[in-house]
């Protein structure tokens, strides 16, 4: 009955209270919350003027009127209900709290608002694929994924770290459950490593609302590369011919398999290990060594050149050049050394330095620029190398031509005058000239022109000959006229005059001489019928000589007199006389010649000129013999195999041009 009493009683409180004008409402309400998953929730409650009944609800679901809240075992009530205190506990809260809840008074028909409670679930560590420790390829793009599993809420994010600096560019993923729930959400860092990467920590971070510090997993990467290698060598600067050690170095995942070297490209034979011992020369300087390592992922190499020092080297020697006055010469020559030779550039035999450098500039040049220009470098730092090349230069202008010496000659002997031809170009022709006529070539009447090569010219003057006048048999009028000697190129003329000096006569008994010339059965010689003393057939013609130059000796032996004092030497051949056989027969030879040593040889001979048909009768050769339109034109002697060389006066050097002046006046020449 008591128990009765109490919910009757409540009614009349409450109709009583009603009456006195106090209607039941909230104190406090509850509030939407976030708990983190397994921590404590409190919905906070309480009525005012309210004795009756007060119960929760979940997403509209009654937990009952008590305060226990049997069935509901981590739910409570607490508060003085006396005082309308009726907070909801929930602990610990799971995801499945996660709900709307109202606190309502169904006696007065109150509810509250309603509080939405949030359950936030931290994420879990993250995993990285492949850890904890990623094995990588250096120089070879490769993904690491980081993925988190369960059931966090919110979803977490993922990041990634290095150092405590966060990397940029990963791609962020999500993969939904059929539920439509998040099941997984992973992160992929896209990167190309370097050996440098080696033993490098990355972290993965998962990092959500629910734990804002996030849980962090680390991988080590592992890289494999191939050789990093370095490359020394001991000296670094060497003199040509020193030994030098190369050290080749490497750091490699997996290890070293083999090392190769090369220089300048080839292959060194031989050399298999890390170090490498040589002998440098030059080419070291322009070829450098190389090292080349291998192991399982691949290969590298470095190379390294050496400062090689070493004396001056000719790579290129200057040209021979050939200009005309006037115009500008060029010489270049490349000299190759370390440290870089200095090259200068003279005249030959003559130590004043035109210029410095690879080339050498004249311009305007003129005839005095002619000759040999020398470049020259020094020896290097080990007093090894260096030298010298030099190169003409023929400056091409109108010819320069000088009377040499001519022997005197006596009346109605034979004479030669000679004159020195120098042209650049050669002379397109040499002309000997006198009162009554000129010749360039062969035989006119008593004159007979012969052009030879001469010995080596002045330097860069160009090619020189020798132009020779035969005089047949000297006339009074020949010792008092010039003779001119005139040659001419496409630049112009030059030309000289050349007198025939006389020698004074001697005596002589005058005789008629008759000279046979074995084998000859030519009928053009001067021989009458009754001056033959046999037949024809062996012993050839017989020749009136009206020349005074064979006489007796006082035991009347033959004596061989000659006509040109010297001019031309008489050697003993057979020769068939009316007077008998004579040991000294008249065959006149030329002398040795005064250019060479003796028994050289001439610079010339006349032999191929001879065997030529000459354009008139005065040298007309057949079968071998000379026949002479003039009774007195060379009776004296057989013809000689060669004229021989131009004379020379006893006191003219070797070679004629010789005495010829070098310009005074040295160029000087600034370098470029």
């Amino acid at each position: 009955t008591l128990r009765m009493l109490v919910p009757v009683l409540l009614v009349l409180s409450f109709c009583l209270r009603g009456r006195a004008g106090l209607a039941p409402h909230f104190l406090q309400q509850p509030e939407d919350q976030v708990v983190l998953l397994g921590d404590e929730a409190r919905l906070p409650c309480a009525l005012g003027a309210y004795r009756g009944l007060v119960q929760w609800t979940k997403d509209g679901l009654a937990l009952g009127g008590e305060r226990d809240l049997p069935g509901w075992s981590r739910y409570w009530i607490s508060g003085n209900a006396a005082s309308g205190q009726h907070d909801l506990h929930i602990r610990p809260v799971e995801l499945e709290d996660q709900a709307s809840y109202e606190c309502q008074a169904t006696q007065a028909g109150l509810r509250s608002r309603p509080a939405r409670l949030h359950v936030l679930v931290p994420p879990e560590p993250p995993q990285v694929l492949g850890g904890p420790s990623v094995s990588l390829v250096a120089g070879v793009p490769a993904n690491l994924t980081c993925r988190s599993r369960g059931d966090a809420h919110p979803t977490p994010e993922l990041l990634w770290f290095r150092d405590g600096v966060r990397l940029d560019g990963a791609i962020f993923r999500q993969t939904p459950l059929k539920e439509g729930t998040i099941g997984s959400v992973e992160s992929i860092l896209s990167l190309t490593p370097s050996s440098h990467d080696d033993g490098a920590t990355l972290v993965c971070r998962a990092r959500s609302q629910a734990l804002p510090a996030g849980k962090d997993t680390a991988v080590t990467l592992s890289l494999q590369y191939p050789p990093v290698v370095t490359l020394s060598a001991e000296p670094q600067t060497v003199q040509e011919g020193e030994k030098v050690t190369f050290l080749c170095q490497a750091t490699a995942q997996p290890p070293v398999t083999g090392y190769r070297w090369a220089k300048g490209g080839s292959p060194v034979l031989g050399a298999r290990g890390p170090m490498l011992e040589i002998v440098a020369d030059a080419s070291f300087l322009t070829a450098p060594v190389s090292c080349e390592v291998s192991n399982a992922v691949g290969s590298a190499n470095r190379s390294t050149a050496l400062d090689v020092q070493f004396g001056p080297i000719l790579q290129a020697k200057p040209k021979p050049l050939s200009v005309d006055v006037g115009e500008d010469a060029s010489f270049s020559c490349v000299w190759r050394g370390n440290p870089l030779p200095r090259v200068t550039w003279t005249r030959r035999r003559d130590a004043q330095v035109l210029a410095s450098g690879p080339t050498l500039r004249l311009p305007a040049v003129g005839p005095e620029d002619a000759g040999d220009y020398v470049c020259r470098a020094e020896p290097g730092l080990s007093g090894q190398g260096g030298g010298a090349a030099e190169a003409r230069l023929t400056v091409n202008a109108p010819p320069v031509v000088t009377a040499l010496h001519s022997a005197p000659a006596f009346l109605r002997g034979p004479a030669r005058l000679q004159c020195l031809v120098f042209a650049s170009p050669a002379p397109e022709a040499v002309v000997w000239s006198w009162d009554e006529g000129f010749l360039t070539a062969g035989s006119r009447g008593r004159f007979l022109v012969e052009n030879f090569p001469a010995p080596e010219g002045l330097g860069g003057q160009g090619p020189g000959l020798i132009s020779v006048l035969h005089i047949s048999g000297t006339q009074e009028s020949d010792f008092h006229r010039g003779f001119n000697c005139t040659a001419r190129n496409r630049l112009g003329e030059g030309g000289t005059q050349v007198s025939l000096g006389r020698r004074a006569s001697a005596s002589f008994s005058k005789q008629k001489n008759l000279v046979r010339i074995p084998g000859s059965n030519d009928g053009s010689s001067s021989r009458g019928p009754e001056e033959e003393t046999g037949s024809s057939k062996d012993q050839g013609p017989i020749v009136h000589t009206d020349h005074s130059d064979l006489v007796l000796d006082e035991e009347g032996a033959l004596e061989t007199k000659d006509p040109t004092n010297g001019y031309y030497k008489v050697r003993g051949v057979s020769v068939s006389l009316s007077l008998g056989e004579a040991p000294g027969g008249g065959l006149f030879l030329p002398p040795s010649s005064p250019l060479g040593p003796p028994g050289t040889p001439t610079f010339y001979d006349f032999n191929p000129h001879l065997g030529m048909v000459p354009p008139c009768r005065l040298y007309r050769a057949r079968a071998g013999y000379l026949t002479t339109p003039h009774p007195r034109a060379f009776t004296s002697y057989i013809k000689p195999t060669s004229f021989g060389p131009p004379d020379l006066a006893p006191s003219t050097p070797p070679f004629p041009y010789a005495a010829f002046p070098t310009p005074s006046h040295p160029r000087l020449q600034t370098h470029v």
